[in-house]
């Protein structure tokens, strides 16, 4: 987090607020189930969290809209 500039507050609001919308799921995932978390920050900060089903956060990073479409769609390719 503290590479990719995103602070615990960041975090946090994404998790919590209503418009968070799970985007992928890794059913089959190497440690354990987990899927990818859209969310806004309270400033317009687009973020993914990948966490766990027990809440354990795996990774954390601002999507690059090269990779995405609306930030939520992976493109193909």
């Amino acid at each position: 987090m503290a590479q990719r500039q995103i602070t615990d507050q960041e975090v946090q609001h994404v998790l919590l607020c209503a418009e968070a919308e799970v985007i992928e799921t890794y059913p089959t995932d190497k440690y354990s189930p987990s899927c990818l978390i859209y969310g806004v920050t309270a400033l317009g900060r687009a973020l993914h969290v990948q966490s766990n089903y027990q809440g354990v956060i795996v990774t954390i990073y601002a999507p690059d809209p090269v990779g995405w479409i609306d930030l939520k769609r992976r493109k193909q390719g």
